[in-house]
């Protein structure tokens, strides 16, 4: 256990400094990772806006992240929950037994959501949509 402490503990540093590596770039060189769905269609992807999502959440911009892509925004505690889930079953090596128990309509569902969410934001009628 204290092996896989250790192995989750050096992950996140090492995500950790690259996100403030990634962050003092963008700040101050104007360097970003471009989308590369919106580089080659023109069309917004669900996912687009994210990092401009983090960042404002780190600056304690609320308002700005939520604009950036309303989603993720909404989505964030879940998935943060569900890291850290993810993280206490690997760190004391057991099976899950809550994930495996949700039916599947609900992955559907929220696939569904997501196509959808990229669908509406690339429409003019829904422009507040885009990042």
């Amino acid at each position: 256990m204290r092996i896989r402490i250790l192995k989750v503990i050096s992950m996140l540093m090492a995500s950790f400094l690259a996100l403030i590596g990634y962050y003092f770039l963008s700040i101050n060189y104007n360097f970003t990772i471009p989308c590369f769905f919106h580089f080659i269609t023109g069309l917004y992807c669900p996912g687009c806006g994210t990092t401009r999502l983090i960042f404002s959440l780190l600056n304690g911009h609320i308002s700005d992240a939520y604009n950036y892509n309303r989603l993720v925004f909404i989505l964030f505690p879940f998935i943060i929950i569900y890291f850290i889930y993810r993280v206490y079953l690997y760190i004391f090596d057991k099976k899950d037994e809550i994930i495996c128990r949700i039916p599947n309509i609900y992955f559907y569902l929220l696939l569904f959501v997501v196509i959808v969410f990229g669908v509406l934001r690339n429409i003019n009628t829904f422009s507040y949509l885009k990042p």
